[in-house]
């Protein structure tokens, strides 16, 4: 029996705030003297990260473990599906790639994960006073219970005490909150310690009389009604409102290209901060307008991306703001675009044996293999106006890149990444703008483009910002739960270990 006490956050739905509620007890927890750790058995998501020893996991368990202050480590999400397409994904067990397996091969195979889950979850349990649980999407999806390793399963399998938290923003939260405990079994139901209303705008008073019905109705208690907080803090995927911004309001207009199967966006996250960048994403020629960059990002299909930018019409518009002279940024996938051909001889990234031509903006050519390249990486730099800003990020892609032209930056082992021509760069390292060195060399370069001057006020260092964040969510979250009861239903009688 693992020696940590545990405590799981389940939603009515997807996008309930599951993610945000679990990183906020991460710092709640952590902030009360306990040792917390985050865990996912199952992610879905195409925002991964590559640990210090080189394994792949989500990201939300990433951010979870930053608010907890401790290193994010691959236990806490030992399942990451990486969808290729609305009907498959990419495996990855423990870090590894398993495997790209249509849905049904593996609604199939899932349960045989379970001692990879337990394995992962008991030996993280050795090392933390209290474990923080994620779920997934509903307990109630009553097609998929039978093999369920994410949620009511998962509680099964470790014990786990669970928080069900349902949105209010979306409206209809109680009959959310009712009708997913009314799908649930009774053993079921008797996990759940009490109810969170997520999201909450207005005068909580309002809610008092269907707080106390909801209670009536199934027997547990509200355990808060957590406010609508805005704070800054990384989203999963397409769920994200960063997603939908398309209008720039700030003097520098950053167009990042929303592809199809985006992935990795957060690498985009310092430069929304700053306050002379407007970041939007866009879909089509229309929007895209007249952009000071463009940055091509991350993606799990580069090849499919690649055909949709030239079906929609992206890549004419592109190409003719490149031949103006606007400057063109590629992150990992969006970098491999920017090169002459792509090659996927053995169908590994598409599917099928095919090579296409790119957008023939750098002198690269890029040929996708099976095996995938991880790891963290710190740099220099190298060329053109970003010269000497330090980097730090991570590489997490299966192509293998020849370039002919200058290098982006140089790696700390003294190797070339990337490729630099004219006013076009392309880099594979992700989170490359954490540091905040390229940011403000990149907003110096644009500014003298536009004749225009920087402000002289330096930014928050980005990780002195994410703590800043993490603990106005967890203030909030703090102000609005009932943490006596919280503490209660792990089995704790104080909120402090010490």
């Amino acid at each position: 029996m693992s020696k940590a006490r545990c405590i799981m956050v389940q939603g009515t739905m997807s996008g309930a705030g599951k993610s945000l509620l679990c990183a906020a007890l991460c710092r709640i927890f952590a902030q009360d003297g306990y040792r917390v750790a985050p865990f996912k058995s199952q992610n879905m998501a195409l925002n991964s990260f590559v640990t210090r020893d080189g394994l792949e996991m989500g990201r939300a368990q990433v951010v979870q473990a930053q608010a907890a202050g401790i290193e994010p480590d691959v236990r806490m999400n030992p399942i990451l599906l990486k969808p290729s397409s609305d009907v498959g994904s990419q495996v990855i067990v423990n870090g590894e790639v398993r495997g790209q397996m249509p849905a049904a091969a593996y609604f199939k195979m899932k349960k045989s994960l379970i001692p990879d889950i337990l394995a992962a979850y008991n030996s993280l349990a050795e090392d933390v006073d209290i474990i923080v649980i994620e779920g997934a999407g509903s307990p109630a999806e009553i097609n998929l219970k039978a093999d369920d390793i994410v949620n009511m399963g998962l509680a099964r399998l470790v014990d786990a005490p669970v928080l069900l938290a349902g949105d209010i923003d979306r409206g209809g939260v109680f009959a959310q909150l009712y009708g997913t405990v009314a799908l649930l079994e009774p053993d079921e139901r008797a996990r759940i310690k009490g109810l969170i209303i997520n999201k909450f705008r207005g005068d909580v008073e309002i809610l008092r009389p269907g707080l106390a019905m909801l209670e009536e109705k199934t027997h547990l208690p509200v355990l808060g009604v957590v406010p609508y907080l805005k704070v800054d803090i990384e989203d999963e995927d397409s769920l994200s409102e960063r997603l939908d911004a398309d209008k720039a309001v700030k003097p520098l207009d950053l167009a990042i290209v929303r592809l199809p199967h985006i992935s990795n966006f957060t690498d985009f996250m310092p430069l929304e901060q700053h306050p002379l960048l407007g970041v939007r994403y866009v879909q089509n020629a229309r929007t895209l307008g007249m952009p000071d960059l463009i940055l091509l990002p991350g993606t799990k299909n580069t090849i499919d991306d690649l055909l949709w930018l030239r079906q929609s019409g992206l890549e004419p518009a592109l190409l003719k703001l490149a031949a103006r002279g606007t400057p063109v940024f590629g992150v990992c996938g969006g970098y491999q675009m920017l090169g002459e051909t792509l090659a996927d001889p053995i169908g590994s990234e598409s599917g099928r044996p095919q090579t296409l031509r790119g957008l023939g903006l750098l002198p690269t050519r890029t040929v996708f293999t099976a095996q995938k390249r991880r790891t963290q990486t710190r740099a220099t730099a190298a060329a053109g106006p970003f010269a000497g800003a330090a980097l730090t990020g991570y590489e997490i892609h299966t192509g293998r890149t020849e370039v002919q032209g200058l290098p982006f930056c140089t790696q700390a082992d003294g190797h070339p990444e990337g490729c630099v021509q004219g006013d076009v760069f392309g880099t594979y390292l992700h989170g490359l703008f954490d540091t905040g060195e390229l940011t403000e060399k990149l907003v110096e370069f644009l500014c003298k483009r536009k004749g225009i001057r920087p402000e002289s006020a330096a930014l928050i260092p980005m990780e002195q910002y994410r703590q800043q964040q993490f603990d106005r969510l967890a203030d909030g979250v703090r102000s609005a739960l009932d943490l006596d009861a919280l503490y209660a239903a792990m089995g704790l009688n104080g909120r402090s270990r010490t």
